[in-house]
């Protein structure tokens, strides 16, 4: 090499270099860098802060402070690239230059200098901090990345965080992580002096406590922060403080490689932590950098010989972030939220698809719907009825509720019918996604202000209100409306009924029954679906077909095409559930398993019909 290039300017860490002396950005002050608590690391650490000097601290007299060279920040603003490349040029062969910069103009202008000495076949080793990495291959800066930008599907194992840097920056990040996730956190403590000073066999034994908290915390979907005890154990000498760090390093190399749940992200804070959870733990050869989690902070994707290929790894420097950095981060990477009714019928929407919400009574019912979604990679919508509601009670909905969260496709849990006031408030504070206004029995004007109510009320827990106009023949759940009752959705009145409500989706009768349709078939009025197509696509309001169980293929696909976004499955499915208990079952636990199998075949059936399939 033709000279070593030393430029610790890093704009995210808060890192310059002015008058060759290094400062590390304190809040709104610069403390020079050997005052800092980085210059007295036991195995690391320095006292200089002019570069120059440090330069011969390090090399112990080996290289002179006077024989070190400098690129001045006035060099690079005032005369710029040529009398960067110039200067680079006419050093002598094997000597060491600071660069100096305090901004990322500089560290720019510095590697176009660089690039035109390296063209008339000059070669720098180059040691410097990540600010130079970006302005010498150019990279462009771009916001933080959060998993959707991944594309990541939802997963609902447990992060890993693990912690090995001691540095005080760290050990404050660490608690303001632990007391702004506290309910979500789950925490294991390494102790030091057991895997550092005690014997061999204390030693595994304590790694093995923290492989098996790991697992079972990850595996119930935690994320699991492992961390260094924070009181610091240092030897009587650089080497021995060295020993000890490498026993440590390699504790956790050790966790890591024998934690064998598969995390959802895995974040490594420190530097030496990260390079060998990567390397020795997680055996990766090469990593794809996606961008960053936080400024700063690189987030990289595991290559495919990995233990764990394709998950995110996030390499966090212990000198990086204010004091809520580390949390802000493990927040943004929490597992995320299940989707609202509200973006399952958007997404359908945009792509032209329909949503099943399949009614549900029990265990079974909620099992094979989720079955049958996540083998179909489909959105489901959970429904409860409110005569189910009055036999399963809140446990019904707290089953839907836990089976919504646990499910790896979106599904979500929907009030269905609420054809009475009291009931529809109580389940408003069920945990229900979305409910159904019933008014339908009700004048115009009465249907209106009921609807208008209930829907304000849901709109404030962020709930989407689906509504009926008109009103449908047929029996559900011991609900009878007789043919003379049944009357068709007005697009004058369905006008007025949206604005006036504020609705979010209209369930609309143009000829669909409840429960079996007549020998005859169906007959929609399909002319009407289009009027109302128009009409809620100008509001922008979902539409809903009930009665979808007796539907042919044909009339089904014919009504995505006219806009129908839900589709309602009740009779169908709870016809499979029945017939499956006239097979003789010798035990209790085969009937529920051969009624759910029935009930998911019926269920997936129809999700590949409303081309719901694969949208997950």
């Amino acid at each position: 090499m033709d000279a070593w290039i030393i430029c610790p300017f890093f704009l995210q860490g808060g890192r310059y270099t002015i008058d060759d002396i290094h400062y590390v950005a304190d809040s709104e002050r610069l403390i020079p860098a050997g005052e800092t608590e980085f210059a007295k690391d036991a195995a690391f650490g320095y006292t200089s802060s002019n570069l120059k000097q440090w330069v011969e601290e390090k090399t112990k007299g080996g290289i002179l402070e006077n024989q070190v060279s400098t690129i001045s920040i006035s060099l690079l603003r005032k005369e710029g690239p040529d009398a960067v490349c110039q200067l680079l040029c006419s050093l002598e062969k094997g000597s060491v230059c600071i660069v100096n910069a305090a901004s990322e103009r500089d560290m720019n202008v510095f590697a176009a200098g660089m690039i035109q000495a390296e063209l008339q076949g000059k070669r720098f080793l180059c040691r410097t901090a990540a600010s130079f990495v970006s302005a010498r291959i150019g990279i462009k800066p771009k916001p933080p990345i959060r998993p959707n930008d991944l594309g990541l599907k939802r997963n609902l194992a447990g992060g890993l965080i693990v912690v090995g840097s001691y540095v005080p920056k760290t050990t404050k990040q660490v608690d303001k992580l632990r007391s702004q996730c506290a309910q979500s956190l789950r925490v294991i403590e390494v102790s030091v002096e057991m895997i550092s000073l005690k014997s061999t066999e204390e030693r595994d034994q304590e790694i093995s406590r923290i492989v098996e908290l790991g697992n079972a915390y990850i595996q119930s979907g935690r994320d699991t922060l492992v961390v260094t005890s924070r009181q610091l154990i240092t030897g009587k000498t650089p080497e021995e403080s060295l020993e000890i760090n490498y026993k440590v390093s390699s504790a956790l190399v050790e966790i890591v490689r024998r934690i064998d749940s598969r995390p959802r992200y895995i974040l490594a804070k420190g530097g030496i932590t990260s390079s060998d959870l990567a390397t020795k733990a997680l055996e990766a050869r090469r990593a794809k950098v996606m961008g960053q989690a936080l400024a700063g902070v690189p987030l990289w994707q595991l290559g495919p010989e990995s233990r764990h290929p394709g998950v995110p790894y996030i390499v966090f420097p212990g000198n990086v972030g204010d004091n809520s950095a580390l949390a802000e981060v493990v927040q943004n990477w929490a597992c995320p939220s299940r989707s609202s009714t509200k973006e399952l019928l958007l997404n359908a929407e945009k792509s032209g698809y329909a949503v099943g919400a399949f009614n549900v009574y029990n265990l079974e019912g909620i099992e094979a719907v989720i079955a049958a979604a996540e083998a179909e990679e489909s959105p489901a919508i959970l429904q409860v009825h409110p005569s189910s509601l009055k036999q399963g009670g809140v446990p019904l909905v707290a089953c839907c509720i836990a089976a919504a969260e646990r499910a790896n496709v979106p599904i979500t849990v929907h009030y269905d019918h609420g054809a009475d006031k009291h009931d529809l408030l109580g389940a408003l504070e069920m945990g229900f996604d979305s409910v159904m206004v019933d008014g339908s029995h009700l004048t115009l004007e009465e249907n209106i202000l009921y609807t208008k109510n209930i829907s304000s009320l849901a709109h404030a827990e962020g709930m989407l209100v689906e509504a009926e106009l008109g009103r449908l023949s047929g029996t559900e759940d011991g609900l009878t409306v007789e043919e003379y009752e049944a009357r068709f959705t007005d697009i004058a009145q369905a006008e007025q009924f949206i604005d006036e409500t504020g609705i979010d989706a209209l369930a609309v009768c143009i000829g669909n029954v409840h429960g079996k349709y007549p020998p005859s078939g169906p007959n929609l009025r399909l002319d009407l679906l289009k009027e109302l197509r128009a009409l809620t696509m100008k509001k922008g309001v979902s539409l809903v077909l009930h009665g979808a169980s007796g539907l042919p293929h044909e009339l089904v696909k014919e009504c995505i095409d006219l806009g129908v976004r839900k589709f309602n499955v009740n009779t169908e499915v709870r016809n499979s559930y029945l017939q499956s208990l006239k097979k003789p079952e010798k035990d209790l636990v085969q009937v529920m398993a051969s009624a759910k199998e029935a009930m998911k075949a019926v269920v997936a059936e129809k999700m590949r019909l409303f081309g719901s399939a694969g949208k997950a």
